[in-house]
């Protein structure tokens, strides 16, 4: 299937490793111009050289996006690497947790700054260029915790609450533009963060890490954990033109993990 994503141009927030990083490779890989944003400037520029050996071009800018002024440093990158911007995937930040009991508010504030507020102001600052074109995609990445929270996973929970609110919002602003604003929720996927969010469990238990997540996908439906790239298949869907009736929708990647309805 031909995605229609040829010389289209991408940027990816959160897209040095992870799902972020599968993102940006998959969408070089049919075709687009691709930008990614984070923080760290060494595995920004890993990821540059993987799009270029993929045969794609790659800008890469290093930024802490929990600060409004460096969304609009992004955009305008991308439009001076590329000249406008057809496609946004918010995905950035990872939030920092702790037990509802124990829970200090700050934590919930951090996790909205990094997630929620970023989100909303990169598509606020895309949505203009998408306009003039009559065309864009913007793809939020969410996480099931928006609406499957745990005792554990508050700040993340709240956060992506907000994300899948301001799906919905934003696809209704937008839809008559041509422009088209979907989520995508994952659950237990195979990245550094997942690693990260078990290895205290793993020590408390005096596991191997990678056993707790084997251990931890087991017990889905699915019966393992999701690959990133499986993730980055449906963004870039939902990214392309192929993807032309999908509107203000939030598609749950949790391997049958969920229980309640959308």
């Amino acid at each position: 299937m031909d995605l229609g994503l040829r010389g289209k141009r991408a940027v990816v927030t959160g897209g040095s490793q992870g799902i972020g990083r599968c993102c940006a490779l998959a969408l070089a890989r049919e075709g687009a111009q691709v930008c990614i944003a984070a923080r760290t400037r060494e595995t920004l520029d890993a990821v540059v050289a993987e799009i270029s050996a993929a045969g794609g071009e790659g800008h890469a800018v290093a930024v802490d996006l929990t600060r409004e002024e460096y969304c609009e440093v992004v955009v305008n990158e991308a439009v001076g690497a590329f000249g406008g911007v057809d496609v946004l995937v918010n995905n950035v930040g990872a939030a920092r947790n702790a037990d509802i009991l124990d829970l200090d508010v700050a934590q919930i504030s951090e996790a909205l700054a990094l997630k929620s507020y970023s989100y909303l102001r990169m598509a606020q600052l895309v949505i203009p260029l998408m306009r003039e074109n009559g065309w864009g995609r913007i793809v939020n990445v969410a996480g099931g915790a928006g609406t499957s929270p745990t005792r554990g996973n508050i700040p993340t929970g709240a956060a992506n609450a907000v994300i899948l609110n301001m799906t919905r919002a934003l696809s209704d602003a937008v839809s008559g533009d041509g422009i088209l604003v979907n989520a995508v929720c994952p659950g237990l996927t195979n990245t550094p963060r997942a690693r990260s969010q078990q290895k205290a469990r793993a020590d408390r238990e005096g596991r191997d890490v990678e056993a707790v997540l084997k251990d931890l996908g087991a017990e889905l439906p699915a019966g393992r954990m999701a690959e990133p790239e499986e993730i980055a298949s449906v963004v870039t869907f939902l990214a392309s033109e192929a993807c032309s009736y999908v509107f203000g929708s939030s598609i749950y990647m949790d391997g049958g993990g969920r229980r309640g309805t959308p």
